[in-house]
């Protein structure tokens, strides 16, 4: 299996948590796997992006037009890092507004700032609810719930409870929108 993924945000929203997550499903499956914080500022506000290969992969960047996915935590970092993907490649972007029509990928938009403000999960459970959105829409997307559920798990056991509830959450709205 080879899968290039980019995570798209700013500094706060839990980008390098996704990372981490992605990084032990991958490890709880043996599979080889590079992640990179490779733009911009970690710090609170700063642009974000985080380039994850799950494979046999030497470089840990993800050159233009070879990812398979982006899941933008921000609708102007994903559109920043549209260059990234290939032609039919997936996007799942948190937007209050949908994408430009005419891309050559697969969008998937959903405005869980709204969400969250509106109280259907914490804003800190953004990145975990947009993991969630990707699991409903993203076919290929190469790890299940449960390992998913099994690595927030791993991550830290005192949240695993709420971000799981925040996970489903996520699913069931995208599957119903």
């Amino acid at each position: 299996m080879k899968y290039q993924t980019v995570i798209a945000g700013f500094g706060g929203q839990g980008s390098v948590f996704l990372v981490k997550v992605l990084a032990l499903c991958a490890g709880n499956r043996d599979l080889k796997f590079l992640g990179t914080e490779n733009h911009g500022m970690s710090q609170r506000g700063g642009a974000v992006s985080c380039d994850i290969k799950i494979g046999d992969f030497a470089n840990p960047v993800i050159d233009r037009g070879q990812a398979d996915l982006l899941i933008g935590l921000d609708a102007n970092e994903a559109l920043r890092n549209l260059q990234l993907l290939k032609e039919g490649a997936h996007v799942v972007s948190n937007a209050q507004e949908p994408f430009p029509e005419g891309l050559p990928f697969q969008v998937h938009t959903i405005d869980a700032n709204a969400r969250a403000l509106a109280g259907e999960f914490p804003i800190q459970g953004l990145n975990v609810f947009m993991l969630g959105v990707t699991l409903a829409t993203v076919p290929d997307f190469p790890f299940s719930v449960e390992e998913i559920e099994t690595a927030l798990r791993q991550i830290n056991a005192k949240v695993a409870d709420q971000n799981i509830e925040v996970l489903h959450h996520a699913i069931e709205d995208a599957r119903g929108n």
